[in-house]
């Protein structure tokens, strides 16, 4: 089932946030995991941050991505507010 995580860093953090979420990018643009469908959006405030992934159930190939790693390490630091994770269910998409 897909999931949002949404969170809040610290204004003095955001760019340092935002270039981890890249790295992370980057190595799964050479990895391709299977079994992964992942996005991440910064909302209008430069502080609050989206990330929807949809995974195979019991299996979460992010976890095998040590960028994505390096980005968790140090997040609740970087937080203002902290992560919070909501189940979504799918009713539709376009392009995405």
């Amino acid at each position: 089932m897909p999931t949002m995580i949404r969170y809040t860093v610290h204004a003095d953090q955001a760019a340092r946030n935002e270039e981890l979420v890249r790295a992370v990018y980057a190595e799964l643009a050479s990895s391709r995991p299977a079994g992964l469908r992942y996005a991440t959006f910064k909302l209008d405030d430069g502080q609050t941050f989206l990330h929807l992934a949809d995974t195979e159930p019991d299996r979460s190939p992010l976890l095998e991505v040590a960028a994505f790693r390096a980005f968790q390490a140090g997040l609740g630091d970087r937080c203002s507010a902290p992560p919070v994770r909501t189940a979504v269910e799918g009713i539709g998409a376009f392009g995405w």
